[in-house]
């Protein structure tokens, strides 16, 4: 129960996550704060950038008004002298507020993703049952590189934008007050289809990502299962399916396009419609006298200024909302948190023997909570016994292996280690007692080295080739072309089935943990290989506490214990020839299988 209100109560904690800005700010600010000292030299570089840019109307005012005048050339070489040193300036300023707001936005996004990538790690099985791998990726890519392209470009563009209007709308002032009054009617023409609009394309840009990522998640599912789409023929039911949800990608993007079309459009029209209306009035009052023209000349320049920052805020606006929604995804991600805690000062285990218990442990899947896998269920394995686990699918043989390392939390009853309950202890720590080879195994786009000492990063070369022979895998690597430098492929194509599952027992091998789970370990093997593999992992059982799960029953006729399973409850435990004689369940699936051979 506790399990499955927590997982509802993060369900809609995600459904409910507020629109605005604060949170995304609060963001952005966690990962800024660290490179206050770039931030500030990128805003003194944008205020002298701005400044300059602010002084260029007011020179050419003075070269109009005096320097055409007087025609004195001496006068006019210190103008445009000076009109230079600026144009140095604003050069330097823009080359600096650029590269470090770049840098800026490079590193911030290396450090979120970071972050994001972080958090994924770390959380158990249930995150990853509620969600696809598709969205979780476009996260960390796509909304990642909208949030750069806010920090390193857009927000310097905005604050560039925000500071040239701020000193235009005061350099205008200072030049007339009558022309300024003109200018400012105009105004909230502007900002309000800015707000407006601009709360629409957020919501689209939303959207657009929600469409992105199903679309992700849709083509990385059917990429992951070509062999089987290919195998029914279903290519023109995935080339549909997948079209269509490329059309709705579209039609979302289009409805965005439109609303910054139109938001651009009307801004452009109402800010160069204002500079038509100031120029018609300043011309009025230039014939008047009453203002020069240079001054008019400055004040339609400042006029151009702020009319061309507005225009651009508008678009930035647009793109801060569109990393709004990006950074939303990302918080989601980044707040989620794993139904696995560790506690504050975790114990470790002191002397990692082996010994293991089961107390009185239940459990339900958090995607199945009205199903319960393990009933009661308890079970001791001494240190160094091989405990041997059977019974019919979905008895709750993998579960138990599930819980032993701690993916999940069982809703009542505890697991021990050598002393230690599990829910104390420190995960890395006991997590690092046990080695695995699953039933699937797992194998990464890397070489044949690198893939078995996964089991152990400081191996040397010698321990992973001798647990590359151990694991009857060094003959078919030394076929390989590059032997054990042979890129293997993504989820191991180079390899057959078997050959995957050598190399997963390699990697236990060089584990060397006091705890071995097998789950399955021989099914992929063809005969010979399995009598080969068989006499390794024999090797490998010596000394070590080992629960193995098989339906082969011919491969756990040496188990110390064979524990009988049914329903997530343990009918029966004995050895082999006990559990023979009883005419139990066990009997029943020994008789099945032997009268097969």
């Amino acid at each position: 129960m506790h399990q499955t209100t927590k997982q509802n109560e993060s369900k809609n904690h995600k459904n409910n996550l507020p629109e605005g800005d604060v949170k995304e700010i609060r963001l952005l600010w966690t990962y800024l704060s660290p490179y206050k000292k770039v931030i500030l030299g990128a805003f003194i570089a944008l205020v002298t950038a701005s400044l300059a840019t602010l002084a260029v109307p007011q020179a050419l005012r003075r070269i109009i008004d005096e320097g055409f005048n007087n025609v004195s050339t001496d006068l006019i070489d210190q103008y445009f002298l000076a009109l230079g040193a600026v144009a140095i300036v604003l050069g330097f300023a823009t080359f600096s507020r650029y590269f470090l707001v770049t840098w800026l936005g490079e590193k911030v996004v290396t450090d979120i993703r970071k972050a994001v990538f972080n958090q994924i790690i770390s959380l158990n099985p249930t995150f990853f049952e509620q969600n696809r791998s598709g969205d979780i990726l476009s996260r960390l890519t796509t909304d990642t590189t909208v949030i750069q392209s806010v920090v390193g470009s857009s927000a310097s563009v905005a604050l560039r934008n925000i500071l040239t209007l701020i000193g235009g709308i005061i350099a205008m002032a200072l030049t007339s007050i009558k022309l300024l009054s003109v200018v400012l009617i105009v105004v909230p023409l502007i900002v309000m289809p800015i707000i407006f609009l601009g709360r629409k394309v957020k919501k689209l840009s939303r959207a657009s990502q929600d469409k992105i990522a199903d679309f992700s998640a849709i083509a990385n599912e059917t990429i992951n299962a070509v062999s089987t789409v290919q195998s029914f023929t279903r290519e023109a039911f995935e080339r549909k399916k997948l079209g269509s949800v490329i059309e709705s990608v579209f039609d979302v993007a289009v409805k965005r396009i439109r609303v910054r079309a139109i938001l651009t459009a009307i801004v452009i029209f109402l800010v160069f419609g204002s500079i038509d209306l100031v120029l018609w009035v300043g011309a009025s009052d230039v014939i008047k006298g009453s203002i020069t023209g240079g001054e008019l000349t400055a004040f339609l320049m400042y006029a151009v200024l702020t009319a061309g920052a507005l225009g651009s805020l508008s678009e930035v606006y647009s793109e801060l909302q569109r990393a709004a929604g990006a950074a939303s995804r990302c918080i989601e991600l980044i707040a989620t948190t794993s139904d696995i805690i560790m506690i504050d000062h975790p114990l470790k285990i002191k002397n990692p023997l082996g010994d293991i218990q089961f107390n009185n442990v239940s459990f339900s899947y958090p995607s199945r909570p009205t199903e319960t896998v393990l009933k009661n269920f308890n079970l001791h394995v001494k240190a160094g016994e091989t405990i041997a686990i059977v019974g019919p699918s979905g008895a709750g043989k993998t579960t138990v292996f599930q819980l032993l390392q701690r993916f999940y939390d069982p809703l009542q009853g505890e697991i021990i280690i050598d002393e230690v309950n599990i829910a104390e202890a420190d995960l890395q720590d006991f997590r690092s007692h046990i080695a695995i080879v699953p039933q699937e195994s797992v194998i990464f786009a890397a070489s044949v080295r690198e893939n078995i000492r996964y089991g152990d990063l400081e191996a040397l070369d010698d321990e992973i080739l001798a647990a590359a022979k151990r694991a009857e895998a060094s003959e078919f690597i030394a076929k390989l072309p590059k032997n054990m430098e042979s890129y293997l492929g993504e989820r191991g194509t180079m390899l057959s089935g078997g050959q995957k599952q050598r190399i997963a027992i390699a990697r236990a091998i060089l584990r060397n943990a006091p705890i071995l789970l097998l789950d399955e370990a021989t099914s992929a093997l063809d005969a010979q290989s399995e009598r080969k593999i068989q006499t390794a992992l024999d090797l490998l059982m010596k000394n070590r506490t080992t629960i193995v799960i098989a339906h082969r029953l011919a491969t756990i006729l040496k188990a110390d214990r064979i524990v009988v399973m049914t329903e997530g409850k343990i009918i029966d435990i004995g050895k082999h020839e006990d559990l023979l004689a009883k005419e139990g369940l066990y009997s029943k699936l020994a008789k099945l299988q032997f009268n097969q051979v």
